[in-house]
């Protein structure tokens, strides 16, 4: 029984290791697909060639805060789209659209908000979050260390 629990482990831990390693490198690729899609927007408007795909607004916006690689307020969220050539023409108030899509975008969990000393608030894409496994007797430790840290913030 021991060594079957021994293999269960072990292969728990190797898929785990592939989880990650897998996450990591589809954050990546998706990264530079979104740079990707931008750099063919961009260049397409340079050639006065119409994109056959035309975006979202809520697709647009992911596709620009995954290429961005740091947080982005929604102004420049603004900025970027208006760089790779979406039309937001057919919008009345732009920036509100952008700002709605963006809290949308943060309730489903895919951004995170994260604040600034200008006080403009900044959108980051969230990555894939990372696989942490327990066992469940240092769960109670675990969740014990963390109630009495919430309070105090200068707990280690």
């Amino acid at each position: 029984m021991k060594d079957r629990l021994e293999t269960y482990r072990q292969a728990l831990e190797e898929a785990i290791r592939e989880y990650e390693r897998l996450s990591q490198k589809r954050a990546r690729i998706d990264e530079r697909l979104a740079q990707l899609l931008q750099t063919m927007g961009s260049l397409s408007r340079l050639c006065r060639l119409e994109p056959t795909v035309r975006f979202g607004l809520t697709d647009a916006c992911r596709m620009v805060l995954k290429s961005a690689g740091h947080p982005l307020t929604a102004a420049e969220v603004k900025a970027k789209l208006e760089s790779i050539g979406f039309d937001a023409s057919r919008y009345a108030n732009p920036l509100a659209c952008i700002h709605t899509v963006l809290r949308r975008l943060r309730r489903s969990g895919e951004v995170r908000l994260v604040p600034r000393p200008e006080g403009k608030p900044a959108f980051d894409w969230q990555r894939p979050p990372k696989l942490v496994m327990v066992k469940a007797n240092e769960l109670d430790k675990l969740n014990l260390w963390l109630t009495s840290t919430r309070d105090d913030p200068n707990a280690e």
